[in-house]
């Protein structure tokens, strides 16, 4: 499973002006996706997001510097094919629900950014993902290896800085990898015996992208000294939204919407990534519901020739199951909206239910 932004996206700021001299000029930080366009209309809330953007990818590419020159250019690979660091937002965005000035919660932002950069290099790999970001994965350019052991120093790079930012975020951090590697772990060996499929994929999907949304919430709320409720809050909201996303990108896959999510169709299909769509399907198919029994076959076909793949594409989105896992996606990212209530009214509170609705109808 993995995961695209579109790049349609809005100017921080009320005139977008911003010093961004050490920053590249196609930085994507300093955008902010539509699902967050509240924040960019704010005039006090804009700028200030913005400026710790750029901090954010200014520490970025310093973090990921190396005085190797193998190193250096693997590691480079990724954070300068772009990217559109959700994860560090959300930590700016949690903190501005308390002090968001404190030195930290950037460098936690940081921290959050370059874990998710390592999994993808391993992902890619596991994978074999031949593009990410538009450009050929690492492991395509450099072989498997150096493209794993380019994650693993990113991950490393992460821990030295997380370590800087004391006991209970290291905590997170720890915690946090270790239900990545799980998610990992259980989506390639698949379900239990008589592990039901639905809650198997759930729960996969819940450790390897809602964790560490959930952790970069987590981390802007608790350097910015907010209470524990809202501490808690954000971990929820971030859990919920992060599944929400990946349900949508899985049913996105089998329903061809390239334009908008810059995945190849159908890519879960061919490779066999168990995704919500068809496991509904299936789940109707033993019910007895012939029509789903259909697509089943033609999914479970040889898909590829790009004629074949084309038909399973079609008959998966044009089916009724389809229609249910998008409802699914909804119901996490009504859930994700939910778990805001809490929070005193604010933009920061409107901007963070925007983006869970935009991660669905995928105005993100």
């Amino acid at each position: 499973m993995t995961q695209s932004f579109n790049s349609g996206w809005t100017s921080v700021g009320p005139n977008s002006a911003l010093d961004t001299a050490d920053i590249p000029d196609d930085a994507d930080a300093l955008r902010l996706p539509p699902g967050f366009a509240l924040i960019a209309e704010d005039p006090d809330l804009g700028p200030s997001v913005s400026s710790c953007l750029a901090e954010v990818e200014k520490q970025l590419r310093g973090a990921i510097a190396h005085s190797d020159p193998l190193a250096d250019a693997t590691s480079r690979h990724l954070v300068e094919a772009g990217g559109k660091r959700i994860r560090p937002l959300l930590t700016i965005l949690a903190s501005h629900l308390g002090n968001p000035t404190h030195a930290k919660v950037v460098q936690a932002a940081v921290v959050v950014e370059l874990t998710h950069l390592a999994t993808l290099y391993h992902d890619d790999v596991m994978d074999s993902a031949p593009y990410r970001r538009g450009a050929p994965t690492a492991h395509e350019v450099w072989g498997n290896s150096v493209a794993i052991l380019t994650g693993d120093l990113i991950f490393a790079r992460a821990s030295i800085l997380v370590s800087e930012l004391g006991g209970e975020a290291l905590g997170i951090q720890a915690r946090t990898f270790e239900r990545l590697c799980l998610g990992q772990l259980h989506e390639t060996v698949g379900p239990r015996d008589g592990q039901d499929d639905l809650e198997h994929y759930l729960s996969v999907i819940a450790d390897k992208t809602g964790s560490l949304v959930a952790a970069s919430g987590q981390l802007g709320a608790l350097f910015a000294d907010t209470s524990p409720e809202v501490v808690d809050v954000m971990v929820s909201y971030g859990e919920k939204v992060g599944v929400a996303f990946q349900l949508a990108d899985d049913v996105i896959d089998v329903t061809g919407l390239k334009v908008t999510s810059g995945k190849a169709p159908g890519t879960d299909l061919r490779e066999g990534v168990p995704t919500l769509p068809v496991i509904l399907l299936r789940r109707a198919a033993a019910a007895g519901d012939a029509s789903a029994a259909d697509v089943i076959a033609l999914v479970d076909s040889d898909l590829s020739s790009d004629e074949a793949l084309a038909g399973a594409v079609e008959a998966v989105r044009s089916h009724p199951q389809t229609q249910e896992a998008w409802a699914v996606a909804q119901q996490w990212a009504d859930d994700a909206v939910a778990a805001l209530e809490p929070l005193p009214d604010s933009t920061v509170k409107q901007a963070l239910a925007s983006f869970a609705q935009a991660v669905v109808s995928r105005d993100v």
